[in-house]
């Protein structure tokens, strides 16, 4: 089994310390990275120059990264780059795979960038995921604390109902390629003609729409971008088309070109845990922040007197105004502006001791703005719900220094066969919340 890349290009710029440029080594993976690489460690001489007295090579090993591997693999990899404390390589032979490797269902594996995890099992991806939440909770947040099974998407391929692929500017009359970028680089495009996490209907129409920018590519002067999003069966490729998503009992309507999880299959169930772990403490009001289309707000508004939202783009909190009339929900209320002055404009009755707050920030997580004005109001409980565990975790210490208390971890697999996944902390409020186990403190079982 074999996937190699070649990560360097120019041999003059290659740092050849510890090892020279495509030196190939064998090593024993022992972990993933949250990037969702394999991690190992190979044993290194000091070296015959040097001088007495001079730091010896660290005694566990110098670490090497080797992508689509797994703990456990014997691995022949190529380095390509030298950083400071580690190197990076490609894999060249899998010696001796690990029992929870499995066959990659996609021929691209190992090339296209957008899967890191096809080559381990489902029951395993689910495991490390929740492993991942765990070490990001201690080394990041400074807690040890029981993380909850990763719920697991009710589809492991096919979940996907929004795909981006794009092209760069024609370079040649052959068939430009039509994809996502190549594994470990951030310019040089895989063709892509079928994806097996996208949904079967996405793949049905992606044919026609490579045919259709193939038959017109002599007019590109510039790369481009495309879109192709499913809803009930029927594809757009319009960024300006009006879908319409049904989670649970909602019927959610939203511009193609807008923010919407595009696992439509796990929502159900994600949003329901939100709603619980929101109203669970017996608030009576939600504040919504990055409120979107109303997903949160509008799933969650029947276990609450009153709901506000706000959200940055006024065409997701037009929509999320029609959405609640067309669901009949008429406690929900939605305003267009910054979630970081959400709080100044609150209506008197929301209480902070009343008072729950779902967070959805982008991937770079909360803003120091708006973390002063959300601990300046105080709400009771705090449902952060992240696509980026390590921003989540790095915002969790302001969350203990300002009071707040870890009582629940729960992550979801709306990305399977990929590194990514959505973490839900709930967080109380109070002196008797639980913060977690300071992780200097961690007792032995």
């Amino acid at each position: 089994m074999c996937f190699v890349y070649f990560g360097v290009n120019k041999k003059s710029k290659f740092n050849d310390q510890p090892f020279a440029y495509h030196q190939e080594i064998e090593l024993e993976i022992s972990t993933l990275t949250n990037l969702g690489s394999g991690l190992g460690r190979v044993p290194l001489a000091p070296p015959a120059s040097a001088a007495p007295g001079a730091d010896a090579p660290p005694a566990t090993g110098w670490v090497v990264m080797v992508p689509f591997t797994l703990p456990g693999e014997r691995v022949r990899a190529r380095v390509f780059r030298n950083h400071k404390n580690f190197s990076e390589a490609d894999l060249v032979a899998v010696l001796a795979p690990a029992p929870e490797r499995v066959e990659p269902r996609c021929a691209l594996f190992g090339r296209c960038g957008g899967c890191q995890y096809q080559h381990l099992s489902y029951a395993a991806q689910l495991a490390w995921k929740r492993r991942q939440v765990a070490e990001l909770l201690e080394h990041m947040a400074g807690l040890v604390f029981e993380v909850a099974p990763v719920v697991p998407s009710p589809r492991e391929f096919h979940y996907r109902s929004k795909i981006t692929p794009h092209f760069a500017p024609p370079r040649s009359a052959a068939p430009m390629p039509i994809g996502f970028l190549r594994q470990g680089t951030r310019f040089d495009i895989v063709d892509v003609p079928q994806c097996p996490i996208a949904t079967e209907a996405i793949n049905a129409r992606l044919g026609a729409v490579r045919a259709r920018v193939h038959g017109q590519q002599a007019t590109y002067q510039r790369g481009a971008t495309l879109l192709l999003r499913e809803a009930g069966g029927e594809v757009t490729t319009d960024y300006d088309a009006v879908i319409t998503e049904t989670v649970g009992d909602l019927k959610l309507h939203f511009l193609a070109r807008d923010f919407f999880q595009n696992n439509p299959f796990i929502l159900p169930a994600f949003t329901r845990y939100v709603r619980e772990q929101a109203s669970g403490a017996g608030a009576r009001f939600l504040v919504d922040a990055y409120c979107g289309s109303g997903l949160f707000a509008l799933s969650a508004a029947p276990a609450f007197e009153r709901v506000a939202g706000i959200e940055v783009s006024e065409s997701s909190v037009r929509f999320a105004r029609e959405n609640a009339t067309a669901n009949g929900i008429a406690n929900a209320t939605f305003t267009a502006g910054d979630a970081a002055a959400i709080f100044a404009g609150l209506d008197p009755m929301f209480q902070p001791a009343d008072t729950a707050v779902i967070i959805d920030p982008p991937r770079k997580g909360c803003d120091e703005s708006f973390l002063r004005q959300l601990f300046a109001f105080g709400p009771r409980t705090v449902v952060y719900v992240s696509c980026d565990p390590a921003t989540q975790m790095r915002d969790l210490r302001h969350f203990v220094a300002a009071g707040y208390g870890l009582t629940a971890a729960q992550p979801f697999d709306l990305f399977p066969q990929t590194r990514h996944l959505e973490c839900v902390l709930t967080l109380q409020r109070g002196p008797a919340a639980p913060a977690g186990e300071p992780a200097n403190d961690r007792r032995a079982p």
